[in-house]
């Protein structure tokens, strides 16, 4: 099922949190709301699921206008991150709650329980309580108690925030194989990046109360339409990199870092300020467009080795590599960049 947005406003007393915002989520798609804290990305959700009225606009679920629907009668399923299960109540009455207050029948409760807890790959736990969990494990639990209604959607709110690193892997992978195995519609809602890219179909990046972008993962990283969803995309993040156009080139002020402009933009006046956008994939030595400087920190991330490069003008250029560069901090190197996988930006922050 489908889920619409219309031109959706909602104020908290007189400050306008969220301003006519449009947005539509596929059919057994799964959708990242994106952004830094503030960004109104929860307050969207909330929406959604109908513990925030609509100021302005309107939301569908397929063909059905909800806007003034209760909650209760949505059809939703919301994983929050506190978990929020009930701390008395054994596993499997947590994972059964919703469909006791439907009113099914003992027996229908207990075969619909199973079948769930195995789909979460919990069922040995079924008579434990939260408080006997692990982190991943109540998350599971959680999971299983929002799908077990057969919502129309799965709506979740930072649901690996308060998990482990390693639990954060693995929880990723298995919220996207349930998902993809129930081909239920999805939204997520999370500030980490790297779990929009890894989970999701569609990333739709947020800043203000605003949609930036929407693009699938790959798209986004390649194609940013400005500067903030650029910097906020990349671990490590983008070089930015301020430069003229002088002769059909863009180059810094002392001339450090001197790129050819792409064909498209051989028309803009000389002088014009554009700011160079290049991943730190793309510093490498053997790139042809050199540059010199000096080595100033090095971190190793076991596979790769991560490089601030400091250039005389004081432009710091950082560069991921595979491990095996023989050097050193303070030691002086002549890199480069690839000028086909630099990104320009006009002096407004838009990508040219």
């Amino acid at each position: 099922m489908d889920i619409r947005i219309e031109n959706f406003t909602k104020r908290f007393d007189k400050t306008t949190v969220i301003e006519d915002l449009s947005l539509t989520v596929r059919d057994g798609e799964m959708m990242a709301l994106l952004g830094p804290s503030g960004c109104g990305k929860s307050t969207t959700l909330f929406a959604i699921c109908g513990v925030y009225t609509f100021d302005e606009g309107r939301l569908f679920f397929g063909e059905r206008d909800v806007t003034g629907l209760a909650s209760q009668k949505r059809n939703v399923g919301v994983v929050f991150q506190s978990f929020a299960l009930y701390p008395h109540l054994t596993v499997a009455q947590n994972i059964g709650f919703p469909l006791k207050v439907r009113g099914e029948s003992r027996a229908e409760i207990d075969r619909q329980v199973r079948s769930a807890a195995e789909m979460v790959r919990v069922p040995e736990l079924l008579d434990r309580r939260p408080g006997q969990l692990s982190g991943g494990q109540q998350q599971r639990v959680a999971l299983a108690r929002a799908l077990i209604r057969r919502p129309d959607v799965l709506l979740m709110d930072e649901p690996l925030a308060n998990l482990d690193a390693k639990l954060r892997l693995d929880m990723r992978t298995e919220i996207r194989r349930l998902q993809q195995e129930t081909g239920i519609t999805a939204i997520l809602v999370t500030h980490d990046q790297v779990e929009a890219m890894s989970m999701c179909d569609r990333i739709a990046i947020m800043r203000e109360g605003r949609i930036l972008q929407i693009a699938a993962p790959r798209d986004m990283y390649d194609r940013p339409d400005d500067t903030f969803v650029a910097g906020f995309l990349g671990n490590p993040p983008i070089n930015f990199v301020e430069t003229q156009v002088v002769d059909g080139h863009c180059r810094t002020q002392r001339d450090t870092v001197r790129v050819p402009l792409p064909e498209r933009l051989i028309g803009l006046p000389a002088g014009a300020k554009l700011t160079l956008g290049v991943r730190p994939e793309f510093v490498q030595p053997s790139h042809h467009t050199r540059f010199t400087g000096r080595i100033t920190f090095i971190e190793s991330q076991g596979r790769e080795d991560l490089f601030d490069l400091e250039l005389e003008d004081g432009t710091v250029l950082r560069s991921i590599q595979s491990v095996g560069a023989r050097v050193g901090v303070g030691d002086a190197v002549e890199w480069g960049i690839s000028p086909h996988d630099v990104l320009f930006f006009d002096d407004a922050g838009q990508r040219l």
